[in-house]
């Protein structure tokens, strides 16, 4: 007997099927009120034309609250981190404050157990600021005196002698030459000086530069040959064991700088140097040196000596920064006052002793009498306003203006007279008063300043 399976929609009506979910062929519910008329229950889901959606009212209003409740709520997610982040921070500065206190209380009961006292530092006796040069461990005054010019050649040897005392009794310990400053006379100044006074050699920062020593082919340049050579011609000149730091002065096309950096570290090895950095290089040729160290295990360089002034800002101030960050490379600034300019002896002409005046200066004269000359000199005026504010000197003003610069290691003065020296070095007296908006007034005035591709899109 065979089985008959029932349509179980057989004998129903079409209203009694169930609609599909979603289906676009139901029909909405209706109700009749007590007038009669028909209203619906709701704007609920139903069939819209071809079969779109319509969000009831409350719906509607459920999601706007919805989606307010989860903005407010990760406002205050992200509020609350925020919150988190700065107690965290506040409370690491607080244990980096607590350290530092502890290990200043046991440097001090050290010291009292050797009958020595902290304020018999002459950080503490004169009020320099010392920092480190670059990454390295060696600790250089904020300010230190070259001899680029005057020794050996502008000034007196007695002179000399009293420039580098005072500079010496002030906390400077940075001294810096090169082998070709008034063909070598400058080193042998500095050094009948530093042999006269006895000063400890552990106290003293002592660098040279080498590239130009002699007129003959190999007497210039940054071979073997010549970087060993010239170094030891220097030290002689400077009746001196060892260099502190010795200077690449500017780069060698000639000279591959595998062998420059494998010079520099021979000279490091055998005692004649403690430190080798650069002056003048670009920072692809100070890269391409320290990636040869790294590759070869050799010594880098730990410093470049630039030119940084208000009127000369870039390379210190968007080149060197990054590299500082990347490899460790620190910054020494020579003429802060721009040869003289920033000092304003040239706002009347070229004084028969200044600098500009002398031979082979040609360039500095026609630098300062050109229209961008010019256009500095009336700056300048704008500059003397602000010092005056703030009590100070324009030479003051301009010097301290580049030691606000946390990049910059130390800051080489070059000076004729005593009088003119002290006054530079009192520049560390003005640094605590270049506020922000002082730095604000002084950016306006200039309009000068270089940034870093990083921060255009910062």
């Amino acid at each position: 007997m065979s089985s008959v399976v029932q349509n179980p929609y057989i004998g129903r009506t079409p209203t009694s099927r169930m609609p599909k979910p979603g289906g676009g062929g139901g029909v909405p519910p209706v109700n009749r009120d007590n007038s009669g008329m028909y209203r619906s229950g709701s704007i609920s889901s139903g069939s819209c034309g071809s079969g779109g959606k319509i969000l009831s009212l409350s719906s509607m209003s459920e999601s706007v609250h919805s989606g307010l409740s989860c903005f407010v709520s990760e406002q205050a997610l992200e509020q609350e981190e925020r919150q988190q982040r700065n107690q965290q921070l506040a409370e690491f500065q607080r244990l980096k404050e607590v350290r530092a206190a502890a290990q200043l209380k046991n440097l001090e009961d050290f010291l009292r157990m050797n009958h020595v006292s902290l304020r018999d530092t002459m950080s503490y006796v004169t009020g320099m600021i010392y920092r480190n040069l670059g990454k390295s461990g060696l600790r250089v005054s904020c300010l230190g005196l070259g001899t680029w010019v005057t020794f050996g050649g502008q000034i007196t040897d007695e002179v000399a002698e009293e420039l580098v005392t005072l500079a010496y009794e002030n906390g400077i310990n940075l001294f810096d030459t090169a082998e070709v400053y008034n063909a070598g006379k400058a080193e042998v100044v500095l050094g009948s000086i530093m042999k006269k006074k006895g000063w400890r050699r552990s106290s003293l920062v002592i660098t040279t530069k080498i590239f130009w020593g002699g007129k003959a082919e190999m007497e210039r340049g940054l071979s073997r040959k010549h970087i060993i050579e010239g170094l030891k011609a220097s030290l002689d000149r400077l009746q001196l064991e060892y260099i502190d730091v010795v200077f690449a002065n500017r780069p060698d096309p000639n000279t591959p700088i595998e062998e420059t950096v494998r010079a520099m570290t021979h000279v490091i090895n055998h005692g004649m140097a403690m430190y080798w950095g650069t002056s003048r290089w670009t920072s692809m040729e100070i890269m391409e040196a320290y990636s040869v160290a790294r590759q070869f295990n050799l010594i880098p360089p730990i410093c470049e000596q630039a030119e940084y002034h208000m009127f000369q800002r870039e390379k210190v101030e968007v080149q060197l920064p990054d590299l500082f960050h990347k490899i460790g490379v620190g910054v020494m600034t020579w003429s802060p006052l721009a040869c003289g300019l920033i000092s304003g002896k040239y706002n009347s002409g070229i004084p028969p002793s200044s600098r500009a005046s002398l031979k082979g200066y040609q360039w500095l004269k026609d630098k300062i009498v050109s229209e961008e000359g010019h256009r500095q000199q009336l700056k300048l005026k704008d500059l003397q306003a602000v010092a005056e504010r703030l009590g100070c000197t324009l030479p003051q003003l301009a010097i301290a203006w580049c030691l606000r610069n946390d990049g910059v290691n130390s800051v080489l003065l070059g000076a004729s007279r005593t009088e003119q020296l002290m006054e530079n070095i009192r520049a560390i007296q003005v640094l605590p008063k270049l506020s922000l908006s002082i730095l604000s007034e002084v950016e306006s005035i200039l309009g000068n300043k270089r940034y870093n591709k990083k921060d255009y899109r910062s």
